[in-house]
């Protein structure tokens, strides 16, 4: 598990909106560097969206706070089984694409990658936790 020096930074509710803030400015840049601007103020509207729903309606819902600011151990468990998940279908969709790439006579660029690094990484992590016990 990994240890925060400073706890109270990520308990903030304002934690969340912050860090899409954050990420909505840099998607813009990059965007805007890419010469995308009208692509990089959607991205850029839809984090801080998604960042004020998170705000607005963090103290009304517990799953919202489960998602944020109020971790205990159902919520761990929780994320743990949807990032399990999540990763799992990311896998089965890479590979079904490049499956349809390869049908098609191309290479499977970049999916091969993407399925290469998803199996390398399942399996460190799989070593690592077992020798950590």
């Amino acid at each position: 598990m990994i240890k925060l020096r400073n706890p109270a930074i990520c308990r903030s509710r304002w934690f969340t909106p912050l860090i899409c803030l954050g990420l909505g400015v840099v998607v813009f840049a990059v965007s805007a560097l890419g010469g995308q601007l009208g692509g990089g103020l959607i991205s850029l509207a839809v984090l801080v969206g998604f960042g004020l729903i998170m705000l607005l309606l963090g103290s009304r819902s517990e799953t919202i706070r489960g998602l944020t600011v109020a971790r205990d151990e159902r919520f761990a468990q929780l994320d743990l089984r949807a990032t399990a998940l999540s990763g799992l279908v990311m896998l089965l969709a890479a590979l079904v694409f490049w499956l349809v790439e390869v049908a098609h006579g191309h290479n499977g660029h970049p999916y091969d990658w993407l399925l290469a690094i998803g199996g390398l990484a399942y399996l460190v992590s799989f070593v690592f936790f077992r020798w950590r016990g």
